[in-house]
């Protein structure tokens, strides 16, 4: 009996070996778990005493601010962020009508010889650059703000300071001088931009796609109500471009979701912007070409329509077998 005693007591012993393990392997996977939520926080402030750090991370006001900012950027349509953009694109919009332009006259009949062309010039770099400077700060201040409250960010997610609102500023600068001056669409510039910045590639096709539409509606509202659309090419193109649109939004969207392979859109990028800079060289030579190589220069800043087509000529070279002389 004491045999099968000591065996009963080993069994139970073993039991409770048994449901220790479980315990202790449950308490771990739960430790690691919570370990990789508070390592995916960015800039969590190292502290020298654990229960210091468990009672400021648990504050009830910092546990509430969380919670708020959560819901917050969890809104799919924020309104008061759908109405400034719709802000943002009736003032260029009206000051477009006013000013005239791309090829389309002003509605009160000013030209650029006129001193109101150029108030509204400079009211047009005021509210766009107003509208930057504004919301830079914002997203300053509401990284501060979550920074403080130990938000848990995304590894994707761009932590704003003042030194990185200037840096990338210059750049989203420098990307609309030459969407302006070659004609090229500014997401080219920006889109590697905001790659380079670790922003996600889905994001940062979002935004370029957005920042195209407020930029092109407004003028392409101009160039409707004053006749100069050709419907039939802009037609044929919305088409394909829907279609496209389509298709990259169910078919490389939705296999970049399932296999996570972000590198797909980095790759889509790099193709596009190394194709349109092979097309951008060839379409220079073919311009020249046809121009009997002959380099117009610039055109005037203000120049008045008028019946004639002259060219000041200056020639690239006398002949223009010396630039291919194989």
């Amino acid at each position: 009996s004491s045999s099968s005693a000591s065996r009963e007591d080993g069994e139970n012993v073993g039991d409770g070996d048994g449901e220790n393990d479980s315990e202790t392997a449950a308490e771990k996977e739960v430790s690691d778990e919570t370990q990789q939520v508070v390592e995916t926080a960015v800039d969590l402030p190292a502290m020298e005493d654990e229960e210091d750090y468990r009672e400021e991370y648990d504050d009830p006001k910092q546990l509430e601010l969380r919670r708020q900012y959560l819901e917050d950027d969890s809104r799919q349509y924020p309104k008061e962020k759908l109405a400034y953009l719709v802000l943002l694109w009736a003032g260029l919009t009206a000051i477009t009508f006013l000013k005239g332009g791309k090829g389309v006259d002003s509605v009160i009949g000013i030209t650029c010889e006129d001193a109101g062309y150029y108030v509204l010039l400079a009211s047009q770099f005021i509210w766009t650059l107003g509208f930057g400077a504004f919301f830079g700060y914002k997203n300053t201040r509401k990284t501060q703000d979550r920074l403080a409250v130990h938000y848990p960010f995304n590894e994707t997610d761009v932590l704003w300071d003042f030194q990185k609102l200037r840096f990338y500023s210059f750049f989203t600068f420098l990307a609309g001088i030459v969407a302006g001056l070659i004609g090229i669409g500014g997401g080219m510039v920006l889109g590697p931009l905001m790659i380079v910045m670790g922003v996600h590639p889905s994001v940062s096709t979002a935004t370029t796609a957005t920042m195209i539409l407020l930029t092109s509606s407004s003028v392409a509202v101009i160039f409707v109500m004053s006749g100069l659309v050709p419907w039939e090419y802009a037609l044929f193109f919305f088409l394909v471009c829907l279609f496209g649109a389509y298709i990259g939004k169910t078919r490389i969207d939705a296999y970049v979701k399932r296999t996570g392979m972000a590198s797909v859109l980095i790759g889509v990028l790099a193709t596009i912007i190394a194709l349109a800079t092979v097309g951008c060289i060839v379409n220079l030579f073919l311009g020249l070409s046809s121009a009997d190589w002959c380099l117009a220069g610039f055109n005037s800043f203000c120049s008045i329509k008028s019946d004639e087509d002259a060219c000041d000529v200056r020639m690239l070279l006398d002949k223009p077998e010396d630039l291919f002389p194989y």
